[in-house]
C-alpha cells in the first residue's frame, strides 16, 4: 500500500490548512485511517483517527479545531485543520491499517509526511 500525502504548507495563526492521504496499491480493508504529527525533539503523537464506521478519536489539544474524514470508496483521509497554533507546527504523517484475511492479520503503513508550519 502506498500513501499519497498532500496539503501541507505555511499558515498563519487563527488560519486553516487540509491534509489530504490517498492510499493506492492492493489493498484489502483499511479499517483505520490516521495522522499522526511529529515535530522537532518530540515524540510522535495520534491526531486523529477514524474508523471504517466512522467513529473518530481525537487528541484533545486539537479537539474543536481539527476534523477527520474519509472516503471508503477511495480509500482517502483528509484533515481539516482550523484556527491553528503555533504549537501545531509538526510533519504530519497519514497511518493507514489494512485488515487482511479471515485471521485479520493487521498491516500498518506510514506516508513521507507533509510539513505544517503555522507562524505570523
Amino acid at each position: 500500500v502506498y500513501l499519497e500525502e498532500s496539503g501541507g504548507g505555511l499558515a498563519q495563526p487563527g488560519g486553516s490548512l487540509r491534509l489530504s492521504c490517498a492510499a493506492s496499491g492492493v489493498i484489502f480493508n483499511i479499517e483505520v485511517m490516521a495522522w499522526y504529527r511529529q515535530a522537532p525533539g518530540k515524540q510522535r503523537e495520534l491526531v486523529a483517527a477514524i474508523n471504517s464506521d466512522g467513529s473518530t478519536n481525537y487528541t484533545d489539544s486539537v479537539k474543536g479545531r481539527f476534523t477527520i474524514s474519509r472516503d471508503n470508496a477511495k480509500n482517502t483521509v483528509d484533515l481539516e485543520m482550523n484556527r491553528l497554533k503555533p504549537e501545531d507546527t509538526a510533519t504530519y504523517l497519514c497511518h493507514v491499517v489494512d485488515v487482511v484475511g479471515v485471521y485479520r492479520y493487521e498491516y500498518p503503513y506510514w506516508g513521507q509526511g507533509t510539513q505544517v508550519t503555522v507562524s505570523p
